[in-house]
């Protein structure tokens, strides 16, 4: 069975990984990401144009190489900096409603509306 990633290089006197990025836990939409410097994801949508800078402030945790740090429940001062890439809906999604035997059959459809963004720093 062949492989889909290449391995992990690891560092002998430590046994972690050679590369390790700085990763953070942040609050959006009601909904925890987490996210790493030059990563794009898609988020609830914010009121913003695309090629905007947008700041995250609700950061729970910021985990890096040396040190990590917890909140409880906010790191004070930490913060995310992000540009956003473009808003968008995603693809439709069916719903479909039927009483057996009654004649009553519903269908309704929604796209949910969304933020794409890439995660420029991250300071803690």
């Amino acid at each position: 069975m062949k492989r889909k990633f290449p391995p992990i290089e690891r560092d002998s006197e430590r046994g972690r990984c050679i590369e390790f990025m700085k990763h953070a836990i942040i609050e959006t939409g009601g909904k925890q990401y987490r996210v790493a410097e030059g990563e794009v994801l898609f988020i609830e949508k914010l009121e913003v144009e695309g090629g905007d800078t947008v700041t995250f402030d609700r950061v729970l945790a910021v985990i890096d190489d040396n040190a990590s740090s917890f909140g409880s429940p906010l790191i004070a001062g930490a913060t995310v900096t992000a540009s956003v890439v473009k808003n968008g809906k995603f693809k439709k999604v069916r719903v479909f409603k039927m009483k057996s035997k009654k004649g009553y059959r519903n269908t309704k459809g929604h796209r949910q509306p969304y933020t794409q963004v890439q995660i420029g720093t991250i300071t803690a």
